[in-house]
């Protein structure tokens, strides 16, 4: 497993969003490389249930706070992945959306000011919009509809990635940036509206499959594990190998700030991934299809050649191992909701 480069002693580390389903699993890896860990989340997506298991440890802390809302917190480093993540959420209340996008960016990036901390934005590939170019690599600025439905999700986070490299440059605040390409696994919520989500709570309660398009349209697949190991190398990131001999008084920057983008370079059809979990699951569902959404992107797929380059990562889980685990996950909670 990854060690970190960059420390010699435990961090003091905030995890917005820390009650989510990635958020949860990255408090879980913080805890277990050492470090105390502190989880913010207001609990609109995020549940007490993803993290109920780190309350026994004395190095977790849960905090609900909304981060539109400024708190001050003594801290070495900060996990912003606060926001609604899956269109029926984040579309459920648009103008909550982009305040959590904007102003939560706004109050971490002075917190981190603040303290002296590196932060890390969570991006999303959803910055590139419905691509012209594929696939997508960090230099492609997108092609995203700035008043569409999905607006509120996609142009906040690029806003907040401007607000990052803003406070960069004006404030040489340590920051990080990196863009989420579709990822899946334990603790994904069943009623999230997302393509893996979906397929295999229909498939396991032997319910219609639910196409939108003719499945045709492409998405590359990242399981959690792998994910949570790309954002902790982007985090850990230093050109320098070590501390000694740093200005403790003076501003200081890590290097490579970002974007990175983080993602499953194997691309799949939205067809390909039904039938592969009717494969998985032995169900008798049926595929049915209906119209494809509005801003619905045809194909992602990101290009990883930075974060091969930089961090020596790329994804470990293949597609079906993923899968596997993660209806595993599926099928334990509903057999803990039935009784």
């Amino acid at each position: 497993m990854y060690k970190f480069r960059t420390y010699n002693k435990p961090k003091r580390i905030l995890v917005t969003g820390g009650a989510g389903f990635i958020g949860s699993h990255l408090c879980e890896r913080l805890l277990n490389d050492g470090h105390e860990v502190l989880a913010l989340d207001n609990l609109f997506t995020g549940a007490k249930n993803n993290i109920s298991k780190l309350f026994y440890n004395p190095r977790f802390e849960f905090i609900r706070h909304d981060v539109t809302i400024p708190i001050l917190l003594e801290v070495d480093w900060i996990f912003n992945l606060a926001c609604p993540a899956s269109p029926i959420h984040y579309q459920y209340n648009p103008v909550k959306t982009i305040k959590v996008n904007v102003l939560g960016a706004l109050n971490m990036l002075g917190l981190a000011k603040r303290v002296r901390a590196r932060i890390l934005q969570a991006s999303t590939s959803e910055i590139y919009g419905d691509p012209e170019v594929h696939p997508q690599s960090e230099e492609y600025w997108g092609n995203v509809n700035p008043i569409g439905k999905r607006s509120c999700y996609d142009e906040g986070k690029r806003v907040a990635e401007t607000l990052f490299f803003d406070y960069m440059r004006q404030n040489k605040v340590d920051i990080k940036v990196v863009r989420i390409f579709n990822t899946y696994g334990p603790k994904m919520r069943n009623d999230d509206g997302r393509v893996i989500s979906n397929f295999i709570t229909q498939a396991i309660n032997n319910e219609p499959i639910t196409i939108y398009g003719d499945g045709s349209q492409t998405r590359s697949f990242c399981y959690i594990d792998d994910l949570i190991e790309g954002m902790i190398r982007m985090m850990d990131y230093e050109e320098i190998p070590d501390e000694r001999g740093r200005d403790y008084t003076k501003p200081y920057l890590s290097g490579l700030p970002g974007p990175i983008n983080l993602g499953n370079p194997h691309e799949v059809s939205i067809l390909e991934i039904a039938k592969k979990i009717l494969e998985l699951t032995g169900s008798k569902s049926e595929l049915i299809f209906e119209n494809l959404p509005e801003d619905d992107p045809k194909r992602r797929c990101p290009d990883i050649s930075k974060a091969k380059k930089y961090l020596n990562w790329e994804p470990m889980v293949t597609l079906e191992e993923g899968l596997k685990k993660t209806i595993e996950y599926f099928i334990e909670q509903k057999k803990l909701e039935n009784g």
